[in-house]
C-alpha cells in the first residue's frame, strides 16, 4: 500500500503515528523552494521547514528501522533558478559556487546529515517528475528498496 500524506503543518499530527512498521518512506523535497517562504507562515523558508520535518521523520521513534527514499525534485526548475537566486538565501553559511551540481550536493548533504541512526539507510534521488525516463529509473530503484 502507498499513502500520500499532507506536508503542511496542520496535517502532520493526523498521520505521523499511523505508520509504525512501514517498509520505506518516500520524502519529496522541491529543490526550487530554497528561496521561497511557506504559504501559512511567510517568515519561514520552505526548505528550512522541509529540513525540520525531514529531521523529525528521520529520527522519529515510529521509523527507527524504516528506510527513507529522499526525492530532491524539480531539478529542472532549480537548475535555472540557481543561476539567478543564490543558495545563500536559504543557507547563509554556503560558500560554494551557485552551480547546479555544487548546490544540489550541498542540499543533499544538509538532508542526509539529519539522520542520527547508523542503521538507517537514506536513498537519495535527484528528480524531475516530468522527465519520464528519470522517473522510470527512480521508480525501478525505489521498487528494489521496497521489495528487498
Amino acid at each position: 500500500r502507498l499513502f500520500d500524506v499532507g506536508g503542511q503543518r496542520s496535517e502532520r499530527k493526523k498521520w505521523i503515528h499511523c505508520f509504525e512498521d512501514v517498509t520505506a518512506i518516500i520524502f519529496c523535497v522541491a529543490l526550487s523552494g530554497y528561496d521561497q517562504v511557506l504559504h501559512e507562515d511567510e517568515t519561514t523558508n520552505r526548505m528550512h521547514e522541509s529540513l525540520k520535518l525531514f529531521d523529525s521523520i528521520c529520527n522519529n521513534k515510529w521509523f527507527t528501522d524504516t528506510s527513507i527514499i529522499l526525492f530532491l525534485n524539480k531539478k529542472d526548475i532549480f537548475e535555472e533558478k540557481i543561476k539567478k537566486s543564490p543558495l545563500t538565501i536559504c543557507f547563509p553559511e554556503y560558500t560554494g559556487p551557485n552551480s547546479f551540481a555544487e548546490a544540489v550536493a550541498y542540499i543533499q548533504a544538509q538532508y542526509e546529515s539529519k539522520n542520527k541512526s547508523p542503521n538507517k539507510e537514506i536513498y537519495t534521488h535527484i528528480t524531475c517528475a516530468t522527465d519520464t525516463n528519470n522517473i522510470q529509473f527512480v521508480f525501478d530503484a525505489v521498487t528494489d528498496v521496497i521489495i528487498a
